[in-house]
């Protein structure tokens, strides 16, 4: 089984290597050096999110329609070929959105449109490999895999650019996104040799239990906890997230930053990101949830207040120190708060409510990513200066990491596990019926 977590290690790494050098390159060149409007960057960023709900649907058809007696493989394969395509093909967008606005946002829905498709397609698919593969008590160690090893990837993959591209240089910068998609590729491939037995194709698999939105709603509206905890996350990660498409022209702008030191940001956060995996894995067990969660918040709280800080006083050295703890903080809040959503789960319901926190990290992207652009855009034309645009996203940020981190401390998870348990209204009067 250490062989087939590892693969499986290789193709989430595949899949994650494919987004980076859109969102710590080509989000550089194209908001600081080709100055395009921060909105439509991230109008562009958000649309593989918009198509999420399409996984619900991916996985109960790969359930049904094995191809060759292989359930996953095929479909996993398939989203991968779409991502590498969507990053191959990413860096001509740059260049026509400049040149050709209406051609450049075509081929940029295309191209983005393509590696949003490959990650839903591949995503689905190998996490349900994950989990056939590992059984109940095994999920956790493939769990703990899959990231650690993903994270170095991203560390790697940022390295990597950061010398294949010094300065903006368009047959450069596709080379180097080639290099990068024809690596993820690679990877993927060896993922996936031997890793899925073949089945009876002729015989689909049993249907798992799915839920609808209106019955996810339901539960969360139902439950004060449910509620409380749906905001934290969609607050939390919109915050965490948001900042994705920022950093890089931020550090350009603020600091004169070349794109070999703006595309290594991505390389510094998460490699204190993988040192806070270690060290929450360590505290796990040993320290209450809440208050490891909570010391990850403030730390990316205490991060976006020393960025903010760094662009007012101009100073590099607290930029780095921003980031590293924005990085950290990061880490300590993701392992914390995945233990804490699995408290917050039934036996009997497990997927609702995993199916719940999920459509929370979805729409976290979304809001988050959006909001930076738009925000930033909006508050730039209003001052007439781009670096208070930054300023105030981080800002803004920084506020709702500070609501969030108040809201964590009305999360419990007795409470919510009592309510849980407690029959709807529904059943109530159908008992009394009978």
């Amino acid at each position: 089984m250490r062989i087939k977590r590892l693969q499986l290690a290789l193709i989430h790494t595949a899949v994650a290597m494919t987004l980076v050098p859109i969102n710590s390159t080509l989000n550089r060149v194209m908001i600081f050096d080709l100055e395009v409007s921060k909105t439509i960057f991230t109008l562009l960023a958000i649309f593989p999110y918009l198509l999420s709900p399409i996984q619900v649907a991916i996985g109960s058809f790969s359930d049904q329609h094995p191809i060759l007696g292989y359930r996953r493989s095929p479909y996993i394969l398939a989203g991968l070929i779409l991502c590498v395509i969507g990053v191959a093909v990413s860096p001509q967008v740059a260049i026509l959105i400049s040149d050709n606005f209406t051609l450049g946002m075509i081929v940029g829905i295309l191209a983005f449109g393509a590696w949003g498709m490959g990650y839903n397609l591949s995503a689905v698919c190998y996490l349900s490999l994950a989990s056939e593969l590992s059984g109940k008590d095994g999920r956790g160690k493939t769990i703990a895999t899959m990231f650690t090893v993903m994270v170095i990837g991203i560390i790697a993959t940022g390295i990597t650019l950061s010398r294949l591209v010094t300065t903006f240089d368009l047959v450069a910068l596709e080379r180097a996104f080639i290099i990068v998609a024809a690596s993820a590729l690679t990877l993927g491939l060896i993922g996936l040799f031997k890793l899925e037995p073949r089945s009876d194709h002729s015989a689909p698999a049993a249907r798992a239990d799915t839920y609808t939105v209106k019955q996810m709603t339901a539960a969360i509206v139902e439950n004060p906890v449910a509620k409380i905890f749906f905001v934290y996350l969609l607050l939390l990660l919109a915050a965490i997230l948001g900042q994705d498409v920022l950093l890089e022209p931020f550090g350009a702008h603020a600091f004169g930053m070349s794109l070999e030191q703006t595309s290594r940001i991505v390389s510094i956060t998460n490699s204190f990101t993988l040192a806070a995996f270690v060290v929450a894995g360590f505290l796990d067990g040993r320290a209450n949830k809440k208050y490891v969660a909570q010391s990850g918040n403030l730390g990316v709280l205490t991060g976006f207040v020393i960025i903010v800080i760094s662009g007012l006083t101009a100073s590099l050295p607290a930029f780095y120190i921003g980031i590293i703890l924005l990085g950290f903080g990061t880490g300590i809040s993701t392992i914390a708060n995945l233990s804490l959503m699995f408290d917050l789960t039934v036996p009997e319901k497990v997927g609702l409510y995993i199916g719940a926190w999920g459509f929370s990290n979805g729409l976290s992207r979304l809001v988050g990513l959006l909001m930076a652009g738009v925000v930033a855009d909006l508050a730039t034309q209003v001052t007439g200066d781009s670096m208070n645009g930054y300023l105030i996203v981080f800002g803004i940020e920084a506020l709702m990491i500070l609501t969030a981190a108040i809201m964590l401390y009305r999360i419990d998870v007795n409470a919510f596990q009592k309510k849980a348990h407690e029959p709807s209204f529904v059943n109530k009067v159908a008992v009394v019926a009978d």
